[in-house]
C-alpha cells in the first residue's frame, strides 16, 4: 500500500486542541467527493460520531481558520461552520463511505497519522534521553520512517542520466509541534 505523500497529507493536517485533525472540505478533497457528501454521511449516521471522532467548529474558530489558511477563503460568506474530524473520526468515516478510492485513501491517511505519531514519539525520546548510543539508535529508526514518509519518486531519480546520485540527506526541523520534512538529492556530471 503507498503512503499519501507526506507533503499532501501535512498540508491538510491541523492542529486543534493539541491533536491533528482534517477539515471537513479537505478530506471530501482527499477522497475525491462533494463536502456535503462527507457530511451527509455523518447526518445519517450520527450515533457513529461522538464529540471526540467530530467536532464542528465555532464561528470564532471558523474565523481563525480562514484567517491563518488562505484556501479556506471560500468558506468566508458560507453560513456553515466547517467540521474536523480526529483521527478517529476517520476510522469512522471508512465504515460508511464506501466508494474505492474513499477507502484508500482513509487507509493511507491513516497509515499516514501512525506514522507521525511514531516520528512524533522518536523525536521525543531523542530529547529526552542523554545515552548517546540510545539517541542514534532513535536518529536511525526515525530516518526510516521519514523514508518511509517521504517517498522518492523513481522518476526524479532517473531524471538526470547524465549525473550520479552521490548524496541524498532528511533533515527534519521543528514548527508548532509538528516536524517540517525535506529531502535534498546532490547530484555530479559524470
Amino acid at each position: 500500500m503507498s503512503i499519501i505523500k507526506f507533503e499532501t497529507i501535512e498540508s491538510k493536517l491541523i492542529k486543534y486542541k493539541e491533536q491533528f485533525v482534517i477539515v471537513d472540505s479537505d478530506l471530501a478533497q482527499l477522497y475525491g467527493v462533494e463536502t456535503r457528501e462527507i457530511n451527509q454521511a455523518v447526518g445519517n449516521n450520527p450515533d457513529k460520531f461522538p464529540d471526540e471522532y467530530i467536532i464542528e467548529l465555532t464561528k470564532e474558530e471558523k474565523t481563525e481558520l480562514i484567517k491563518n489558511f488562505d484556501r479556506f477563503n471560500n468558506l468566508k460568506h458560507s453560513t456553515v461552520t466547517p467540521k474536523v474530524f480526529t483521527e478517529k473520526g476517520l476510522y469512522m468515516l471508512a465504515t460508511i463511505i464506501k466508494s474505492k478510492i474513499a477507502t484508500e485513501t482513509t487507509l493511507n491517511i491513516i497509515e499516514t497519522f501512525a506514522k507521525v505519531k511514531e516520528l512524533s514519539r522518536n523525536i521525543n525520546a531523542i530529547m529526552k534521553t542523554e545515552e548517546e548510543a540510545r539517541q542514534k539508535e532513535l536518529a536511525n529508526k526515525s530516518n526510516k520512517i521519514l523514508e518511509e514518509i517521504i517517498e522518492i519518486e523513481p522518476d526524479i531519480l532517473a531524471d538526470d542520466e547524465d549525473g550520479e546520485i552521490v548524496e541524498t540527506t532528511t533533515k527534519f526541523e521543528f514548527n508548532l509541534g509538528f516536524a517540517k520534512v525535506s529531502r535534498s538529492i546532490k547530484k555530479i556530471k559524470k
